[in-house]
């Protein structure tokens, strides 16, 4: 195998870090970032259908064989029918449900264990409000690497099956994931396993990030002019700003692309990253008691929090939340209008969208791409 063609530094202050066994940066705790040398425009990408299919521009070893399910290339279905409901020019659902165990969240569980398998690390352990353990405990079996995953009892029970099914070993707790986190870490530092939190690693948002390439190239190598984003960590909005700084920087998309406005989601019972960005914060206060029943947005304290408020400042972003009976609304609207099994998280960015167009925040002659992140049948007992 040849030399890595990536560096990892710091997000925040550009610090060096290791690339294999990397947690946040040692300097100043903010998440770690791969950077790479520019992918010339036009260079070859991979003959693979899946989302190595952009090995140029992913933390891959020539000759390494990525951990892969077949992951990525989910379909970007335009709906008239949904564009006229919430007041846009034209709408596309980007489906994530359409990867393996049904979510966005099998992209950087496919990047992470595959650096995980290349650092042989004893095991791996996470924290998750659902999906992230269904994607690590399927990863870690294709990898043969063991799984611990702490879960909240309120987890929906279909992901927890799903876990059960992997054979990942299931902790299920009292509390929500940032007390599942605080023992997934506490596991980690007695165990020797190597926690895999959002944006606690670096190589989560790379897996991520290929739904930016992804969006890009299926409208015609152009971006839309807003993104929608359900949002918990926030590695996917991160992930997509990431890949289309590096189309630019590399040739495939001119210099004077802008990126879309990042429009991220919120249920009104945990709203960290929202009422941050509402009052011109640089960070998120921890958020108190999250209830909503879109267990993915069930994230009180994102680690990713300075990060994902400086990328929604730096593209004219947007944040919204939504009431669980509008999720619970919109959601029926999303699946009935479109055909599509969306998950509540999808609901909640269809009903986000809608008010931020009512108000006149996004103009209705907008090209707007919205990701359905998860399955609905996942939140069916």
């Amino acid at each position: 195998m040849s030399a890595p063609t990536w560096t990892l530094q710091c997000s925040a202050c550009g610090t060096p870090a290791p690339l294999e066994k990397a947690s946040v940066c040692p300097a100043c705790h903010q998440p770690l970032f791969a950077t790479y040398a520019p992918v010339p425009a036009g260079t070859a990408l991979g003959n693979r259908w899946d989302m190595w299919r952009y090995a140029p521009f992913l933390p891959l070893l020539e000759g390494e064989a990525p951990v892969s399910l077949g992951e990525g290339l989910t379909p970007l279905i335009e709906s008239p029918a949904l564009a006229a409901a919430a007041g846009v020019r034209r709408l596309w659902i980007k489906d994530e449900a359409q990867n393996p165990t049904g979510s966005f969240k099998a992209r950087g569980m496919s990047a992470a264990v595959t650096r995980a398998r290349g650092a042989q690390v004893p095991g791996i352990v996470v924290p998750t409000a659902g999906n992230a353990g269904a994607a690590l405990a399927a990863y870690g079996a294709a990898a043969g690497i063991p799984v611990r995953v702490y879960a909240p009892g309120t987890t929906p029970r279909p992901i927890l099956d799903t876990i059960d099914a992997m054979g990942a070993e299931l902790i299920r707790i009292d509390g929500h994931i940032g007390d599942a986190g605080k023992l997934a870490i506490a596991f980690a530092a007695e165990s020797g396993y190597f926690p895999i939190s959002t944006l606690r690693e670096p190589y989560r948002v790379e897996g991520m990030k290929t739904m930016g390439f992804e969006i890009v190239e299926q409208l015609g190598w152009r971006v839309p002019d807003v993104v929608v984003y359900p949002t918990g960590g926030g590695e996917g909005t991160v992930g997509i700003w990431k890949a289309i700084n590096e189309l630019v920087a590399s040739g495939w998309l001119p210099g004077e692309t802008r990126q879309p406005r990042y429009l991220v989601a919120q249920a009104a019972g945990c709203a960290p990253i929202a009422r941050a960005f509402a009052a011109g914060a640089e960070k998120a206060d921890p958020w108190v008691d999250p209830v909503t029943h879109a267990a993915g947005l069930r994230v009180p304290s994102p680690l990713g929090d300075r990060l994902l408020l400086r990328v929604m400042r730096e593209t004219d972003g947007l944040a919204g939340t939504a009431s669980e009976e509008a999720i619970r609304e919109w959601t029926r609207t999303l699946a009935v209008q479109t055909g599509i099994d969306a998950a509540p998280e999808g609901g909640c960015g269809l009903s986000v969208l809608r008010d931020a167009v009512a108000s006149g925040l996004v103009k209705g002659d907008a090209e707007v791409v919205l990701f359905n992140t998860g399955s609905g049948a996942s939140y069916r007992v």
